[in-house]
């Protein structure tokens, strides 16, 4: 219950963070693209205080929950990829491989399998 809660509070910061930082008006969007009117960006307010604060209350709320989570998705029990991966039982001693069951083939050819001889 408290995880889902998190995670909506997450969700609706990450959605009200992208909506405030389109609605803002970028520090250079009187600008050319090829120069005119650098001078005044260091000078020009970007917008409202209320926005710039909102916006930054959004992101610091964003860090705690994206931080938050993780530590309760860490405790919570979830499991991870290799958590499913059944462990082997770790063997005492390394053991020779069995010999082959099946005879060794001939060294040389048999006739009957030399078309020459015929």
């Amino acid at each position: 219950m408290f995880f889902t809660l998190i995670k909506a509070v997450h969700i609706i910061a990450c959605l009200l963070m992208i909506l405030v930082v389109l609605l803002q008006t970028g520090r250079g969007a009187g600008l050319s693209v090829f120069g005119g009117g650098g001078d005044s960006l260091i000078t020009t307010p970007t917008g409202s205080s209320f926005m710039r604060n909102f916006t930054a209350g959004l992101a610091g709320l964003f860090a705690f929950t994206s931080i938050f989570l993780t530590l309760l998705s860490s405790r919570a029990g979830m499991s991870s990829v290799t958590s499913r991966v059944p462990q082997q039982a770790p063997a005492s001693a390394p053991q020779a491989p069995a010999p082959s069951q099946q005879p060794a083939a001939p060294a040389g050819p048999s006739s009957q399998q030399n078309p020459v001889n015929k």
